[in-house]
C-alpha cells in the first residue's frame, strides 16, 4: 500500500499548488479587469499652444497615459483645415489604438466632431445629435465588452447646454452595462449644468483640479463621469490632470476607476 500511496503523494500536492496558482492568476484577471483608466483630451486638432501641429506630441501623452479607452475632443477628417488628413486615423495609427469617429457637422470639404480610441475592438457605436446654436454637438456612445464610454464636446450657450442633458440621459437610460461619459463640457463644477448631470451621473474626477486654459489652467470644465441608475458604484483609483502645458490648449485629465 506504501508503494502505491507515496508517489501519488507529490503528484496530488503539485495539482494543489497549480490550482491554487491558476486560481490567484484569475483572481487578478478579473481584478484588473473591473478596473478602467478614461482619459479624456481636447485636442485641438493636436495644434499645440506654440502653435505647431504635432500628431506624434498627443499621441506621446496618450501612450504615457496608457488608457485603456480615449474620448477626445475638436477632430477635423479630411478637412482643407487639416490638409485633407483624418486626425483621429493618425492618432489611432501612432497609439495602436481602435478608434471610433463622431462627424457633429460637416466642415471645409470634410467633418468636424469628437471621436473614441479603445485598446479593444468595439461592439458597437451611435453618434446622438445635441443641440449648439454656433455649431451642432453630439454624444458618440461605443459599446465595448464590459461597458458603454460616451464622449461629447458640449455647447458654448447655456441653454443648449442644459437640453443635451436630457437628450443623453434618454439615449442611455436602458442601458444594462456601466456607463462612463467624457468630454468638454464648457461648464464650470458649480454650473447648473454640472449639477443637473450629477443627478444621474458620479463625477469621476476632482474638478478642482482646473483643465483650461493649458498655459495657466483656471477652471475646469473637462469631466468624466459614471453613470450612477444602472445598479453599478464606481470607486476612483486615481485621478490626474497632467501637465502637458503644450500640445493643446486644454489639459489632459483622466481617471482610474474600479467598477463595483
Amino acid at each position: 500500500m506504501k508503494k502505491i500511496v507515496l508517489p501519488v503523494l507529490p503528484v496530488f500536492f503539485l495539482f494543489i499548488v497549480s490550482f491554487s496558482a491558476c486560481s490567484a492568476k484569475n483572481s487578478d484577471a478579473d481584478k484588473q479587469k473591473d478596473v478602467v483608466k478614461i482619459l479624456s483630451y481636447n485636442v485641438r486638432n493636436c495644434r499645440g499652444m506654440d502653435n505647431i501641429i504635432s500628431y506624434q506630441r498627443i499621441a506621446n501623452v496618450i501612450n504615457r497615459i496608457a488608457p485603456e479607452v480615449v474620448a477626445l475632443q475638436e477632430l477635423d477628417s479630411a478637412t482643407q483645415r487639416s490638409n485633407g488628413i483624418v486626425v483621429l486615423d493618425q492618432l489611432a495609427s501612432l497609439t495602436s489604438m481602435y478608434k471610433i469617429y463622431g462627424a457633429s457637422i460637416d466642415y471645409q470639404g470634410g467633418k468636424y466632431g469628437i471621436g473614441i480610441l479603445s485598446k479593444e475592438k468595439p461592439i458597437s457605436w451611435k453618434v446622438v445629435a445635441l443641440p449648439g446654436r454656433e455649431e451642432r454637438r453630439s454624444l458618440l456612445i461605443v459599446e465595448l465588452n464590459d461597458y458603454f464610454i460616451c464622449c461629447t464636446h458640449f455647447s458654448l450657450t447655456e441653454e443648449d447646454r442644459i437640453a443635451s442633458v436630457d437628450i443623453i440621459n434618454n439615449s442611455l437610460k436602458n442601458f444594462s452595462k456601466p456607463i462612463f461619459l467624457a468630454g468638454d463640457f464648457n461648464a464650470d463644477p458649480e454650473s447648473q449644468v454640472i449639477k443637473s448631470i450629477e443627478n444621474k451621473w458620479y463625477v469621476l474626477n476632482d474638478p478642482l483640479q482646473p483643465t483650461i486654459p493649458a498655459s495657466s489652467p483656471s477652471r475646469c470644465i473637462d469631466f468624466i463621469f459614471a453613470s450612477n441608475y444602472n445598479g453599478y458604484t464606481f470607486e476612483t483609483i486615481k485621478t490626474v490632470v497632467e501637465q502637458e502645458y503644450v500640445a493643446s490648449d486644454h489639459l489632459p485629465v483622466w481617471v482610474e476607476v474600479k467598477i463595483k
